[in-house]
């Protein structure tokens, strides 16, 4: 009997935890089918969202509020934007700024005046206001200045902007943070985690940004008719889609990654069964590699146009250029598509490819599948209150027995030598955010936080060995309390084979944006440009749809620029 388009006939097995979790190769995932944005709009255009902007008092000079609201079958959510007069000597990237261009926050429901006039009292301030239970996110962003006043001029003028610089930035603005979780007085998660809307990590934060997305055009047409007035024209559809909204992330993100270890997990756990389930395809149709084609092309375009400063990432960025040559070469070569082609081709990349171009290729193989793998971003969650407590009725050599299967790297791992042990997390004063810096050089030793969980299970290790091997785990942590966490994460581990990064965290040659760059592929971040190895500017929702177009245009369709008809 022919076999058909997704019928396999053998299991291809999950990649390992040592081969999945290693920094550099985290450090070169990209987005895909699963990052929590495409997810979001997904869902916005299957369920009929409706969109509209039912208050906009913002004045000659820019300043004002204006609201923004997102309409679905149970709720309804409402972005509060207020806009400033930002002097550009107060304007910073940095989390430690005071003043912003804007500042934001997604309201649950629709505000009557009285929230508006408390929030316009609390959500300029941000971390020195207050807001409440009733909001689920603060948020603020700054202007691309130049692209901005590029724009404005243009558009005041009858004309559109430039296409190049608008491609050369990829935003009007960029948010320095985007709070959510209980923080500053917002809504703690448990009060909207089990809304269908929110299933899924980051979806309240994310939402809201797709809204300031909409702000950022607002303001600048808004502007341009100040200027220009009745001879101002409005932005291009086609062109305005090509600007997201801009981000910069520092330290502040990376422990996130060692600090969930059930969430990352579930993160990477869908991302690899998604990668196992096309593999194991026996026969891709004509229609299912075709669009592998489409995409694999226009990736090779986001590629080609992918421009940053820092020589780390640049260096990646020019090997992945030619990982593309190689691969569409082999593609056009012609593969057997009676014969698990997706399982050949990334077979034959862990052997001709970077990490970069295998990472690349795994985000691109799922897009032809979205009916095979989209059901799997509904797992990218975890209860993590469920994974706290240790299981003291384990014996000290069950638990010496979970290490060595799960952690043999870091056991094997010198914490002795100095390069090892080189780095010190901590948390700043000023900010309390958390701060990465070097143990040998600066005083910060006593105020270490817990992010080597290799070194502390290598330590626990050693101390269970000496241990009377029938004892309970319960009595042995009674007399050794500082290996509680060590415990915990190694029980945690037994069952959740991607919950820990297989590398050492604090190593002298530890790359810390590996980490940011790892969380911001799961947010589905494009244009990744480090300004140092601490921290990054990001694109999100470039190409995407606006509220206006969320029913007529597909996301997973633009998520990589279009190519000019004919052109491959």
């Amino acid at each position: 009997m022919k076999k058909t388009d997704q019928s396999p006939d053998k299991q291809v097995p999950m990649r390992p935890a040592e081969q999945v979790m290693k920094l550099a190769r985290m450090g070169s995932f990209h987005h895909s089918r699963l990052s929590f944005m495409r997810v979001l709009l997904r869902r916005l255009r299957r369920e009929n969202w409706r969109f509209d902007r039912p208050l906009w008092r913002i004045d000659d000079k820019g300043v004002g509020v204006a609201t923004y609201r997102a309409i679905g079958p149970a709720r309804t959510y409402t972005l509060v934007a207020f806009s400033h007069d930002l002097p550009d000597e107060l304007r910073s990237d940095r989390v430690i700024a005071e003043a912003w261009d804007a500042t934001f926050t997604l309201f649950d429901g629709e505000p009557t005046e009285d929230d508006l006039e408390r929030l316009s009292s609390n959500v300029p301030l941000q971390e020195a206001g207050r807001v409440s239970e009733s909001e689920l996110s603060l948020s603020r962003a700054n202007r691309s200045v130049r692209l901005f006043n590029h724009v404005v001029e243009a558009l005041s003028r009858g004309e559109q902007p430039d296409q190049s610089m608008i491609d050369g930035v990829g935003y009007l603005m960029r948010t320095t943070a985007v709070y959510g979780s209980g923080k500053f007085g917002a809504a703690d998660r448990s009060k909207w985690a089990d809304r269908e809307e929110f299933a899924g990590s980051f979806q309240p934060e994310l939402l809201s940004v797709w809204l300031i997305r909409s702000f950022s055009i607002d303001i600048v047409e808004h502007l341009a008719r100040v200027a220009g007035a009745k001879k101002a024209a409005k932005f291009a559809p086609e062109l305005k889609r090509r600007l997201g909204i801009g981000n910069s992330t520092g330290l502040g993100m990376a422990p996130f990654l060692i600090n969930h270890p059930t969430l990352v997990d579930a993160w990477i756990g869908a991302r690899e069964t998604a990668l196992q389930r096309v593999r194991s395809i026996a026969v891709a149709t004509p229609a299912r590699w075709e669009m592998f084609l489409d995409r694999l092309y226009r990736a090779r375009l986001n590629a080609e146009t992918w421009q940053v400063d820092h020589p780390h990432q640049m260096s990646k960025i020019l090997i992945l250029r030619k990982d593309f040559d190689a691969l569409i070469n082999r593609v056009e070569q012609g593969l057997d598509l009676d014969d698990h082609p997706f399982d050949q081709l990334y077979c034959w990349s862990e052997a001709q490819l970077s990490l970069e171009g295998q990472e690349q290729l795994v985000s691109l193989v799922l897009e032809p599948y979205g009916d095979l793998v989209d059901d799997l971003s509904a797992t990218m969650s975890s209860s993590e209150a469920d994974q706290f407590s240790i299981d003291g009725r384990q014996t000290v050599a069950q638990a010496i027995d979970l290490m060595e299967e799960n952690y043999e790297w870091a056991l094997r791992s010198n914490f002795v030598d100095s390069a090892a042990i080189a780095r010190v997390w901590y948390v700043s004063e000023e900010k309390l955010e958390p701060r990465l810096g070097e143990r040998f050089e600066e005083p910060i030793e006593p105020y270490e936080q817990p992010l080597a969980p290799g070194r502390d299970i290598k330590s626990a290790y050693e101390a269970l060995k000496k241990a009377e091997q029938d004892q309970l785990l319960a009595a042995f942590l009674l007399r050794h309390p500082e290996h509680r966490g060590a415990v915990r994460r190694a029980q945690m581990a037994a069952n959740h084979r991607y919950a820990e990064i297989c590398d050492n965290t604090i190593a002298a040659d530890m790359m810390p944006i590996d980490l940011l760059r790892c969380k911001l592929s799961f947010f589905g971040a494009t244009r990744f440009d480090p300004r140092s190895d601490r921290w990054v500017r990001i694109t999100m929702y470039q190409h995407a749809p606006f509220p206006n177009e969320i029913n007529e245009i597909d996301p997973d369709d633009v998520v990589y620029p279009p190519i000019a008809q004919g052109v491959q």
